[in-house]
């Protein structure tokens, strides 16, 4: 019985570390903070990152599409990151579909494959990316992939490329939830509790 009370204070000690630091938390510091091996961190943070995942152009190796929608005054509002197999339309349309409500107003920079997201319900708008113009259409969401590749790069080392997604979960919940950081801990609290595990086999398989 003291064992399982002890297991379940790490795991709230986990919550805490993970929810009050805006950066993320390691699994070399969690196994630091918690006093467990690095393998049991390192399945502790996936698992919790799978409780994030719910509701909720890369490299070359991994090409990640990211939607950012922006309210009326053009200000960030919810963020959506997922890799996928390629850029190609029929994927674009795929991921339009399940992510953005229809009749939306889709922009992008002047790639041809997005212009297979006119229709649909979709509208659509395109134009040159240009980095040096202030008020360019994409300056929001080129500036969000630039913070979410300093936090993976920068909080976690040489992760492996199957478990990108996991890490961008993660991101894209913080960022959809940072007017509620007050909340963080509860909220993740009850996803943890309330969300399908993950085991150490499935995610090393």
């Amino acid at each position: 019985m003291e064992k399982t009370r002890t297991d379940l204070t790490k795991w709230f000690l986990a919550l805490y570390l993970i929810a009050h630091n805006k950066r993320g938390v390691s699994a070399t510091r969690l196994s630091e903070e918690l006093k467990v091996t690095y393998k049991t961190a390192w399945l502790m943070l996936h698992k919790i990152r799978q409780a994030m995942r719910k509701r909720g152009r890369g490299t070359d190796k991994t090409k990640v599409l990211v939607g950012l929608s922006l309210n009326q005054k053009g200000h960030p509002l919810f963020l959506k990151m997922e890799v996928i197999p390629d850029i190609k339309g029929k994927t674009l349309k795929k991921f339009a579909e399940k992510s953005i409500q229809p009749g939306s107003t889709i922009s992008s920079d002047a790639c041809r494959s997005y212009r297979a997201l006119s229709g649909g319900g979709f509208k659509h708008e395109y134009q040159v990316y240009n980095s040096k113009e202030s008020q360019d259409h994409l300056n929001w969401l080129h500036t969000v992939i630039s913070n979410a590749k300093a936090f993976v790069g920068v909080t976690f080392h040489g992760i492996d490329s199957k478990h990108i997604q996991s890490y961008l979960d993660e991101f894209c919940y913080r960022f959809n939830r940072r007017k509620f950081k007050g909340e963080w801990f509860s909220r993740l609290a009850t996803l943890c509790a309330s969300t399908i595990t993950i085991t150490y086999s499935e995610l090393v398989g």
